[in-house]
């Protein structure tokens, strides 16, 4: 059964309907929630993308129009003309609660199978199946709040760019490998056999020539794809809001995208993002939080206890140091009576970060309860206390390790468990933002013995530190900056280099010869031969930006059809085979496999 509309409008959404729409003659299209059928009246919540209304059919209202009710079952498509009027029993808990729809006419639209999960908010149902039936579990009233959150975030973000002089450009989807970063996906090209396009892993370089172009502001919400192995909230694609700006500083980029911010939280959740928003240099921030990202929203911060146990004749505390490393320590307040399990537990956490193992002291009433004690002086456990600032109560965790890289990433990583072990911020609502600066320019690869760009071989040196370029490359920082919110980055960027020398001399750090450079990026070398600004710009992660927008820790709640834990598509079982025939024409000869996760 599927009648058809035959002309029937709707006349209004289902959760827009109050008590000054009663007496109305009413249209209204949806599913069914729920029926209930209570003799002679049929009851049927019905829910469009708005909310839920209720409607009331009666053999003495309209019998026809009841016994066709009485057929209806969740998830049938219905369609209802009625009067608007007064509930006799409000419901205070929706919108629509003190008003109903007295049914007159009902037509069935199409009917419905039961469906394999429920159409409910907080859905406690296994992922797959979820994403196996995605257009159901996007019906869910929760999931249909966070795709208009996200429509509402993505026209607050494009009003406010045109409004600064923004254009909005497109960049190319098929593009050239560049590798240097990510695993680019590759795309076989028809007419060029033995030849790939590569999707964008960010419209970089495009956006790059679109300043050499004179476009001046240029403004993007843009499909970005990585071939990498996912982690937690990383899909194979995403969505980046990319800018790029010329004649511009770190501080005009920093500043013009503080103002986005502010506007997207303030009229799409009401809040007030203070103006202008802190920076930390990157060595702050990795040696008070052991990350790049740090999570603001509690202390615990990382406290160098190096000097006061320099002497120390324990020897894990005396092999670090004596081979350049450190000593350090967060301290956990209230904790002291941590059972030695949990702390157990916390020691092999460490350890999955290189660290050796976990030094504690437990700052009791009575006592101080340490296995390390013994091998510490008086003055030592005193210095360890005072430079915690510890009270009784108090716990302190150590970590030392001869290289610092381990104890900050141990530590940072041990803060943030030991917060989610003691539930710090579970009924934390704060949106707690900060710049994160003066980056690393480049790291060192040992396994490849070269250095590698942190960011991407376009990012501009601090000018101060341009000559160890030649002498240190690891003392060079970056015009870099990241705007980290609750420990996650939400964004990042860089002022580039104009500068073709600057930029040939960046390529040969990096271990490229002049012919590999323009191999990768001739294309961009060649545009900066023709009078390239001064540019910089940064890219936003929208998808990341709307989770925190709405709520949620799941970077698959965000996006309408994500790909799973294994990059596979439950709903279209992407990627698949193809036939031999569009292999031909390919010029591709692969080795197919019968299995997909």
């Amino acid at each position: 059964m599927g009648e058809s509309l035959k002309g029937l409008k709707r006349t209004h959404m289902c959760g827009e309907l109050r008590e000054s729409n009663i007496g109305e003659k009413i249209t209204v299209m949806g599913w069914v929630q729920r029926k209930r059928n209570l003799g002679g009246l049929v009851f049927v919540d019905l829910r469009d993308r708005t909310g839920i209304l209720q409607v009331v059919f009666g053999e003495e209202i309209n019998k026809e129009a009841f016994q066709k009710a009485d057929l209806v079952k969740p998830e049938y498509c219905i369609s209802v003309t009625g009067e608007l009027v007064k509930r006799e029993a409000p419901n205070n808990n929706i919108p629509t609660g003190m008003v109903e729809l007295k049914g007159l006419n009902i037509k069935i639209l199409s009917e419905s199978e039961t469906p394999p999960i429920y159409i409910k908010e907080n859905l406690d149902a296994a992922e797959n199946i979820r994403l196996k039936y995605r257009y159901l579990d996007l019906r869910r009233p929760d999931m249909q709040k966070i795709f208009s959150i996200r429509n509402k975030a993505g026209k607050v973000v494009r009003d406010f760019l045109d409004e600064n002089g923004f254009l909005d450009v497109d960049t190319p989807i098929l593009t050239k490998s560049t590798p240097e970063g990510a695993r680019d996906y590759l795309v076989p090209s028809r007419n060029y056999p033995g030849m790939f396009y590569a999707l964008p892993q960010s419209p970089q370089i495009f956006k790059q020539l679109l300043m050499v172009s004179g476009f001046d502001r240029y403004y993007q919400i843009a499909k970005c794809f990585r071939d990498e192995d996912l982690r937690a909230n990383r899909q194979p694609e995403f969505t980046q809001i990319d800018l790029e700006m010329s004649f511009v500083e770190e501080d005009d980029v920093i500043e013009v995208n503080e103002r986005l911010i502010q506007r997207v939280f303030k009229e799409v959740l009401n809040v007030d993002v203070e103006l202008p928003i802190a920076r930390m240099p990157y060595k702050e921030a990795m040696e008070k939080y052991g990350s790049d990202k740090p999570d603001l929203r509690f202390g615990m911060e990382i406290n160098d206890l190096t000097s006061v146990v320099s002497n120390s004749e324990f020897v894990v505390f005396k092999n670090a140091i004596s081979e350049g490393g450190s000593v350090r320590a967060i301290k956990v307040e209230n904790s002291a009576d941590m059972g030695r399990k949990k702390i157990d537990k916390l020691g092999e956490f460490v350890k999955t970060y290189k660290a050796k193992g976990l030094a504690w002291i437990a700052y009791k009433e009575d006592e101080i309860k340490s296995p390390i004690a013994k091998f510490l002086t008086e003055e030592e456990m005193n210095g360890i206390l005072n430079t915690m600032n510890a009270k009784p109560g108090d716990l302190i965790l150590i970590v030392g390790d001869a290289k610092n890289s381990v104890v900050f990433q141990s530590l940072g990583a041990l803060r943030l468990q030991v917060a989610k072990d003691l539930d710090i911020l579970k009924d934390n609502k704060e949106f707690k933002f900060t710049w994160v600066t003066e980056f690393p320019l480049l790291s060192y690869n040992e396994e490849e013995e070269r250095y590698q760009a942190e960011h991407h071989p376009f990012t501009m040196p601090m000018d101060e530190d341009i000559p160890y370029l030649d002498t240190d490359p690891s003392r060079v920082r970056a015009k870099a900056y990241d705007l980290v919110l609750n420990g996650e980055e939400l964004g990042g960027g860089s002022i580039r280099i104009h500068n073709t020398d600057l930029q040939q001399k960046m390529f040969e750090v990096l271990g490229f010869t002049k012919e590999a450079a323009w191999e990768r990026f001739g294309f961009l070398l060649e545009a900066f031969k023709f009078g390239p600004p001064p540019h910089g710009g940064l890219a936003f992660g929208f998808d990341r930006l709307i989770m925190f927008l709405a709520g949620t820790d799941n970077i698959k709640d965000v996006i309408a059809f994500p790909k799973n834990q294994n990059a596979f598509c439950p709903l279209t079982e992407a990627p698949n085979l193809v036939d031999d025939k569009q292999l031909g024409e390919l010029a591709l000869n692969i080795k197919k496999s019968d299995k997909i996760d």
